[in-house]
């Protein structure tokens, strides 16, 4: 029997389809109509698959979510590290897929990779000593941190152009117009520098937890 020229159709290669044109185009550029067109299938063949256009991004945003490491929960990390591990890990998922950040922003919903994510480090911190209440908070402000860091940069946020500083209008901005040209290791540091600090301030409330307990 003779092969069929193209592959078959599946959930996972429209999902990989889907995701492939947010990275390169945005949330717009997909529709079914133009997912049946990357495919080589016809619209109506999605629908065996996904039932909107809406569905699709859910899953695109879950496959995301299912790229974020959650090994350092379950091999003997302190909490600490587990969390800073796994922050690094997050935005690394989300930094290589930015245009799908506004879709996982609206939380978890009922997708299976970002369920697992919340559990993993909710259960860790549970774990670690955490009060139920505490380690809600600690899940939603680093998902805030993290998410709020993928969204945009902010070395890239200003100009390569010195004569849009003028010194009389804005005396310390002198160099703005170099830090789009180090755009990574700028947003990199600055990443790592809140990150220590939001830690530094759960390490001292954790020294007042266990000291109640």
């Amino acid at each position: 029997m003779a092969r069929p020229r193209k592959p078959l159709l599946s959930t996972d290669r429209i999902v990989e389809t889907a995701r492939a044109l947010v990275d390169a185009e945005g949330l717009t550029a997909v529709s079914t109509r133009r997912l049946a067109a990357e495919l080589g299938v016809s619209g109506p063949s999605l629908y065996n698959h996904f039932r909107t256009k809406d569905e699709i991004l859910e899953a695109v945003a879950d496959s995301v979510s299912a790229q974020v490491d959650l090994s350092m929960f379950e091999d003997g990390r302190d909490w600490r590290t587990a969390l800073h591990d796994w922050a690094v890990s997050y935005r690394n998922a989300l930094r290589d897929h930015p245009n799908i950040v506004p879709v996982l922003a609206r939380g978890p919903g009922r997708r299976p990779a970002a369920l697992r994510l919340a559990d993993a480090a909710y259960g860790a911190m549970v774990e670690a000593g955490w009060p139920p209440a505490q380690a809600t908070s600690i899940g939603a402000l680093m998902r805030y941190f993290i998410m709020g860091s993928a969204l945009g940069s902010f070395a890239g946020g200003f100009v390569d152009d010195a004569s849009a500083y003028d010194p009389a209008d804005y005396p310390h901005l002198g160099q703005a117009h170099l830090l789009a040209e180090q755009q990574e290791k700028i947003d990199e540091r600055a990443f790592e520098t809140g990150l220590t600090a939001l830690l530094d301030g759960l390490a001292l409330q954790y020294e007042q937890v266990r000291q109640r307990a």
